[in-house]
């Protein structure tokens, strides 16, 4: 399998505040072991794991094994298509603002 493929859709995979959370956790770190991100939640290490793995077949995250202990670290390219979505959407909205502004500020003269 190609390492470029994704199962998941990232949009899917960060729609949940959880896995927004541990992307900026890992975001904030160069790696992580799974014990330390299962401390800054509330639900247990199954649950934690199940959301690292959806962000994993998202291709947000990449794991390795270092003894018994697995790390998870942010891969953040994917993201790319979250950052190059909005931001056509702020060109829209931004364009948009401008025509409204230019209009009000005829009508005003």
């Amino acid at each position: 399998m190609s390492e470029n493929y994704q199962l998941r859709d990232v949009f899917d995979a960060i729609a949940d505040p959880t896995r927004r959370r541990l992307i900026r956790l890992l975001a904030e770190s160069e790696e992580i072991p799974l014990h330390e991100l299962t401390t800054q939640f509330q639900m247990g290490r199954t649950a934690v794991s199940k959301h690292l793995t959806i962000l994993k077949e998202a291709g947000l995250v990449l794991d390795r094994k270092v003894g018994r202990e697995t790390r998870f670290r942010l891969n953040a390219s994917p993201l790319r298509e979250i950052h190059d979505w909005v931001a056509f959407y702020n060109k829209f909205w931004s364009t948009n603002l401008l025509r409204l502004n230019q209009l009000l500020e005829e009508e005003d003269e």
